[in-house]
């Protein structure tokens, strides 16, 4: 395979890595409009409802009696949050949860991020070309 992205690993990888870029471009902006009287925040929908909306719709096989049977739902795009503790000017922006927000999309990025460079290697070691690189 020449192409590492033919890899369903790697595509589920860089797919979380563009939704992560996406949703902290969502919070930056968020964050920008902090005193912007009347600003609604917003945020993406989450990875796995993006994942589910971009995937075909398959139906869900339960392979042993003990499983339950899965759901689905979908949710694309950016949404309005809730209005939570607005402002007198109407603005409902909360510096902390943004920050809160931002902090966990970086973690999921780093994560994935680990578990990629993870793989990478395993595959290196399998070529006989080491762990460098």
């Amino acid at each position: 395979m020449s192409d590492p992205l033919a890899v369903p690993l790697f595509s589920l990888a860089a797919r979380r890595l563009s939704w992560a870029a996406a949703r902290e471009r969502v919070l930056a902006q968020n964050i920008a409009n902090l005193d912007t009287p009347g600003y609604r925040p917003k945020d993406t929908a989450t990875f796995a409802a993006t994942l589910s909306a971009a995937a075909p719709a398959a139906d869900l096989a339960l392979t042993a009696p003990g499983h339950l049977p899965g759901t689905a739902t979908s949710a694309q795009g950016v949404r309005s949050v809730a209005e939570n503790g607005r402002q007198p000017d109407g603005n409902a922006v909360s510096l902390d949860t943004e920050l809160e927000k931002l902090a966990d999309t970086d973690s999921a990025a780093q994560v994935t991020t680990a578990i990629y460079q993870s793989y990478l290697g395993l595959f290196r070691t399998a070529l006989g070309q080491g762990t460098t690189g």
